[in-house]
């Protein structure tokens, strides 16, 4: 799967894993913080995807921003790049729509991170590749997922 999915446009990926053959594995990475403040948790994914959406690949044919455009964020990926190629990061990052860094997370307080899993478990996803920088929440975090 792509750098980021979103359990809420699946359709977006419909295409690519229509002739899977049964028992294909799908695994799709996922960024938990489990935090109090769901968009304070949300600014270092931010950060990451405005270098990804706006600075990886070439200005005309960046596969990250293109893949945001087609999850419904066209407009909203064009200003990112625009502004990373800039020079203005900070900006570019702060345009990051708050719904998308979300969608493609799970962030937030433990009680709310676990209800966002289950969107995930209505996916074709089979494994969940999550990336914490918090070591000591590691086992917080398998408890929820599994």
């Amino acid at each position: 799967m792509p750098l980021y999915y979103s359990p809420y446009r699946q359709e977006v990926y419909a295409d690519q894993i229509k002739d899977a053959k049964e028992g294909f594995e799908i695994s799709a990475g996922v960024i938990i913080n489990i935090c109090d403040d769901v968009e304070k948790g949300l600014i270092p994914i931010k950060n990451n995807l405005a270098l990804y959406i706006g600075g990886m690949g070439a200005a005309k044919k960046n596969f990250h921003t293109d893949l945001m455009g087609r999850m419904g964020f066209e407009d909203e990926a064009k200003k990112i790049q625009e502004l990373f190629l800039a020079g203005k990061r900070t900006e570019a990052a702060l345009a990051v729509p708050d719904q998308f860094a979300d969608e493609i997370s799970l962030v937030g307080p433990k009680d709310r991170v676990k209800e966002r899993v289950e969107a995930w478990r209505d996916t074709p996803v089979t494994s969940l590749l999550i990336s914490t920088h918090d070591k000591e929440r590691l086992r917080e975090v398998a408890e929820i997922v599994l």
